[in-house]
């Protein structure tokens, strides 16, 4: 097991510490904490909405969520991730983490939500990252594994996304904008760092 949990927190250490990646769409566009007005107005209205769904000049907001406890997942390898990795109060330890995900391939706290939004052609997502890990919202074609190998292979997904490749950090508080097909149908979004994370968008015409 103390293997297992270094050679996770080290790739999630590697990852974290690499910064932003670049968008493939230029029509997406990432917010940094301190340029939250919007997005933290948003929130504290949505806080009283509706399936945490609510629209903002066109905007259809998602919450991006964990439960990361700082004390461990900050902790040195093998114990934790690294310094840095969460910035949220309490929650799970980084080695009940890595026990359920191993038992059953997902941890229910980390999640996209809604997870079944739906939304009009032309809409735009305004993902918001509540929780205090990093993450990524990136469209794919299909479901897959991401960017860190470790839990790839925790999870037993053996075929990677490939728009993960390209997918854009989103750091805790920030934001992530994105445009939704100009078609109806269904679209599907995962977060590339954490693979079980995954969200379907029913689109349709006004």
């Amino acid at each position: 097991m103390h293997l297992r949990f270094l050679i996770v927190a080290s790739s999630v250490l590697l990852l974290f510490g690499c910064g932003q990646g670049q968008l493939a769409n230029t029509s997406s566009t990432v917010t940094s904490p301190s340029d939250l007005s919007l997005s933290s107005a948003v929130a504290d209205v949505t806080e009283s909405g509706v399936s945490g769904i609510m629209k903002v000049a066109g905007n259809v907001m998602v919450n991006i969520m964990d439960a990361c406890d700082p004390q461990t997942f900050n902790a040195p390898p093998p114990a934790g991730a690294g310094p840095g990795t969460c910035i949220r109060n309490g929650g799970v330890s980084f080695q009940k983490f890595i026990e359920q995900l191993t038992r059953a391939g997902g941890i229910g706290a980390w999640h996209f939500a809604p997870p079944n939004p739906h939304l009009l052609v032309g809409q735009r997502f305004l993902a918001v990252n509540k929780g205090g890990e990093t993450h990524t919202f990136t469209e794919v074609e299909e479901f897959g594994g991401g960017k860190v190998q470790a839990l790839n292979d925790i999870l037993h997904l053996t075929t990677v996304a490939p728009e993960c490749a390209t997918s854009v950090n989103i750091p805790a508080g920030g934001t992530f904008e994105s445009d939704v097909e100009e078609e109806e149908g269904v679209e599907k979004y995962q977060c590339c760092i954490h693979p079980w994370m995954r969200l379907e968008a029913h689109i349709r015409e006004k």
